[in-house]
């Protein structure tokens, strides 16, 4: 057991060390070949299996990833550039997402017949973005202009935005099937935006004070 979690584990970063250079020598984004390389190892060949390698670290360790993404992307953005694509960027993460959650919700019910409650919920998860893809073609492409900075603003706001508007849906879907209330959804909802909140502020809170001080570059 321990020889197969150290070798998914060496293979984990081998190969992903291995997309990093593939995509750098054949000049396309590094996303792409991760993508395809993920793929391949884990669905397609079973070869990597982060169920049966992670066990119940799986969830925390994809959360806290995804949550380090989102500080790193966040600590890139410039309130100045909001000057030239703040509306631009509103736009895209308030009636952009509602068209793409509309658009892919049709798609995923009428085109591929899934139930309406799955392709509620496959149209929630669709209209994230995120940092994660968005980043590495950004990197690649280079584009300047105000076009960059209202791509990377969009990519880092709209992706904790569709990830409640997902888990607002599936809590809604779960919560109608056993008989559950709006109000307990919505209360839910209200508990986890100020628990975010409030985590948030203080994180910040404490950044500051360490920047500060000088305690921290």
């Amino acid at each position: 057991m321990a020889e197969d979690a150290a070798v998914g584990l060496a293979a984990i970063i081998v190969i992903g060390i291995a997309a990093q250079w593939v995509g750098w020598r054949l000049a396309v984004p590094s996303i792409l070949i991760l993508l395809v390389a993920g793929l391949i190892v884990g669905p397609v060949t079973g070869f990597v299996d982060p169920e049966h390698l992670f066990g119940d670290l799986l969830l925390p360790i994809v959360s806290i990833s995804v949550a380090i993404i989102l500080f790193e992307g966040g600590l890139s953005l410039k309130l100045s550039e909001l000057r030239h694509s703040g509306r631009a960027v509103v736009n895209l993460v308030t009636i952009g997402l509602v068209i793409t959650f509309a658009a892919a919700t049709a798609a995923a019910w009428l085109i591929f017949d899934l139930d309406f409650k799955l392709a509620l919920l496959i149209g929630a998860i669709l209209t994230v973005t995120g940092p994660t893809v968005i980043g590495p073609l950004l990197r690649h492409i280079r584009p300047s202009g105000k076009g960059a900075a209202t791509v990377k603003w969009e990519g880092i706001l709209n992706d904790p935005i569709g990830a409640l508007l997902a888990v607002l849906v599936f809590e809604a879907i779960a919560t109608g099937e056993h008989g559950g209330s709006v109000s307990v959804i919505g209360l839910e909802f209200l508990k986890s935006i100020g628990a975010g909140i409030g985590i948030g502020v203080l994180g910040a809170g404490i950044l500051v004070m360490l920047l500060h001080r000088y305690w921290a570059p």
